[in-house]
């Protein structure tokens, strides 16, 4: 009996890890190969040079300007994504004022917000870079954003926006978390319907206020759910690869303040005399870093399991 679950559990997952194995893992042994050439992808030449290329990454430094952009972005869009998440679900869920006999309750028209804020999920990057590209052109008569300060009475306060070196980064992140804010409000939103409302109930009995119940009741009970959303978007923030090549001046720029390792990356395979061998050294390099974010933040995260 042993022996035939063994042979059923290794022949239901013999295809689906053959596949992973094909798909997913094999692409990752390749780059590893090529990061050890001068391959150009050219050619069908391909010399052997050790660690050359990781020598030259770690003396290259575009590439710790990139990488910097992309801790950055790793250290803010994870952080103000969630917390803005976790108070819209929150209000939408739990900080309404009680209707009839229900305990808890969301503000006023919740299902509506919910399904604005969910609205970006829907459009493509390409959509969502090309739209906020328009609301920062920093022509005051064409540029939503330049336009509406102007009306205002605020013109003290427009800016050239994405073409500002200062700002510019910080204009890209901004559209980063408004693109995904959304999908963490109704996922939140599921985690916090799960919850009982008996534990709310306790709480607001005991005196406890909204803010108190979110800290001491909704968030430890949905640390599990903030810890997956933020290697989630830990990895979208570390990529960021889209919205900076739609939307940087000059892919990049200006002066690469906006350059990230996934776009020097694709710039130095495709465009910089080709050199495959040096940008697949990259691809691995961030591949590292990735996946230490990831143990880092699982591990921090982990804890006893709350049960309710």
């Amino acid at each position: 009996m042993r022996h035939g679950k063994y042979r059923f559990i290794i022949g239901f997952l013999a295809v689906p890890v053959a596949l992973y194995a094909v798909l997913v893992i094999s692409p990752f042994v390749q780059d590893f190969q090529i990061s050890l050439t001068d391959w150009s992808g050219l050619t069908p030449e391909k010399h052997y040079i050790g660690l050359d290329n990781y020598q030259k990454i770690i003396h290259n430094n575009l590439f710790w300007k990139a990488l910097w952009h992309n801790v950055l972005m790793l250290l803010i869009v994870p952080i103000v994504t969630l917390s803005l998440g976790l108070f819209f679900a929150f209000m939408l869920n739990v900080g309404g004022r009680r209707k009839g006999s229900a305990s808890v309750a969301g503000v006023r028209g919740a299902g509506l917000y919910k399904i604005v804020y969910f609205f970006p999920q829907v459009l493509s990057v390409t959509v969502i870079a090309v739209l906020w590209e328009q609301i920062y052109n920093p022509d005051p008569d064409n540029g939503l954003l330049n336009s509406l300060l102007g009306h205002l009475h605020l013109s003290s306060l427009q800016q050239v926006w994405l073409g500002d070196p200062n700002i510019a980064l910080a204009c890209i992140m901004a559209v980063m978390v408004w693109a995904n804010v959304g999908f963490y409000v109704v996922l939140f939103s599921a985690g916090m319907a799960s919850i009982p409302t008996e534990i709310y109930e306790a709480a607001l009995l005991d005196g406890a206020s909204r803010l108190v119940t979110f800290f001491r009741v909704t968030l430890p009970l949905l640390r599990d759910t903030v810890a997956t959303g933020w290697v989630y978007m830990g990895i979208i923030a570390m990529d960021g690869f889209a919205f900076v090549q739609l939307m940087s001046v000059n892919n990049g720029g200006p002066s690469e303040t906006t350059d990230v390792v996934p776009l020097l990356l694709y710039k130095t395979a495709f465009r910089d005399n080709s050199q495959y061998g040096m940008a697949a050294a990259m691809g691995v390099a961030m591949l590292i870093v990735t996946l230490l974010f990831a143990v880092l933040t699982l591990r921090l995260s982990r804890r006893e399991r709350i049960e309710f």
